[in-house]
């Protein structure tokens, strides 16, 4: 048995599994006696998404049109499917039964990691960071249907080993359920996996033509403002803190957000920040696509995940919205990054899983400060976005540093991304990828 084979199957074994299980299993536990309200959480009752809003929108949807009265109904035309899903188990009520369809799909995502994990190769700390990155967050991370989108994207990359065009229908499905998963074609540079995309999407969008309604998203995500968890709302929080500033905070388009003089100026701040994140990943793909003497984005290992979750780190964190749920995508990609050896984004990942612990403090425990611009709260936002910027920027100087190392070690044009997650056993590698 080689090395590489050695360390594979020693990555993961009986008594590590056993490890795994159990902290997944407690931890869920604690998770479901939350969101079912056995225990009581302090703050606000994070489970009123779904038995309120999410419920709400289940009922028109049930009639055949989108809920475009509703300006919380915010998200692409296949978001409905999540909505929906309950109605898989009608022997249970809509809230009870969207929690345990949470439950199933965590279940999912963990089975995916492990199959991985046990690869030549492969790494159980990706493993870890979603054993322990879920719970970090909290009920929360079980009362949004955003733990669903992640497990549809977590599929997406591990599929993109050997089925790229699976992984192309997955991240079209994903991002028209939730529009972060596109972000998955960052670092991709398999033809079958774009056509793959694009196709599942012009069907999908296709059919919701016919449901009234479907496009209605559009016009309530452009008019959104500054929300009161973001990286721009430090603005106004430390403004408010030592006073001055004349605004306010209200529910607004489903969350709180700071309305008021200069609100304007700091969102278009934000996209602004948005669009140097998109020209930086323009650049990257471009210097990427010379990488090995032209044998491209396929030369850098784990380039696939790892540029995933940098794309996300960056729009999540110039977003002028960051609702709690939106850690979920982040741990669930860190995890895909971890399960291969060595991995780059070790130093991100532990941030994320940081700055995941700090969110749950903020919401729901402590967001009553933070809505009134107390300094408990102001320090937890500070705090929490700061690792976020900070997880952004190492993210970013390990991807260009990977890109500057396939750049001067000549590799196989044809290596392709067959080890975009880990790489493939030493003596089948190339079968494998065929």
């Amino acid at each position: 048995m080689t090395d590489g084979r050695r360390r594979g199957v020693t990555g993961c074994t009986g008594r590590a599994l056993g490890a795994i299980a159990a902290g997944w299993l407690l931890t869920r536990a604690v998770l479901l006696v939350c969101v079912f309200g056995l225990v009581t959480v302090p703050g606000p009752d994070v489970t009123s998404d779904v038995s309120v809003i999410y419920r709400g929108w289940y009922e028109v949807l049930r009639t055949g049109v989108f809920p475009v009265d509703d300006v919380t109904w915010q998200y692409p035309p296949a978001a409905a499917l999540a909505i929906l899903s309950p109605s898989l188990l009608p022997f249970l009520d809509y809230t009870a039964a969207f929690f345990v369809l949470a439950l199933l799909c965590d279940a999912v995502v963990l089975g995916l990691l492990l199959g991985a994990a046990r690869r030549p190769g492969g790494s159980v700390r990706g493993v870890w960071v979603w054993v322990a990155g879920v719970p970090l967050l909290g009920p929360t991370a079980y009362a949004r249907y955003d733990l669903m989108v992640t497990a549809v994207a977590v599929g997406a990359l591990l599929a993109g080993v050997r089925r790229p065009r699976l992984m192309g229908a997955l991240v079209a499905l994903g991002a028209l359920v939730k529009v972060w998963p596109v972000l998955l074609l960052t670092g991709v540079a398999r033809a079958r996996v774009w056509w793959a995309a694009a196709v599942t999407a012009v069907v999908v969008l296709v059919a919701a033509l016919a449901v009234p309604g479907a496009f209605g998203f559009l016009a309530h995500q452009r008019d959104r403002g500054t929300e009161v968890e973001s990286l721009g709302a430090l603005v106004f929080h430390v403004w408010r803190l030592v006073g001055g500033w004349e605004g306010q905070v209200l529910l607004h388009y489903g969350s709180l957000e700071f309305l008021g003089p200069y609100v304007p100026l700091v969102s278009g701040v934000a996209l602004g920040l948005a669009a140097v994140a998109l020209g930086w990943l323009v650049l990257w793909r471009l210097r990427a696509a010379t990488a090995a003497g032209g044998a491209g984005l396929g030369a850098v290992p784990g380039v696939v995940p790892d540029a995933a979750f940098t794309a996300v780190l960056l729009f999540t964190t110039t977003s002028r919205v960051i609702s709690p749920q939106y850690l979920l995508w982040l741990v669930g990609l860190a995890a895909v990054c971890l399960l291969r050896r060595p991995a780059r984004m070790t130093l991100p990942a532990v941030l994320v899983l940081v700055a995941t612990a700090v969110t749950v403090l903020e919401f729901p425990l402590f967001f009553d400060e933070v809505v009134a611009s107390r300094p408990a709260g102001v320090a937890l936002i500070l705090v929490r976005n700061a690792l976020l910027v900070a997880a952004a920027l190492t993210a970013c100087r390990g991807l260009w540093r990977a890109v500057a190392e396939a750049v001067t070690v000549p590799c196989p044009a044809d290596a392709d991304i067959a080890a975009a997650v880990m790489p493939a056993g030493p003596a089948d590698s190339r079968a494998s990828v065929r």
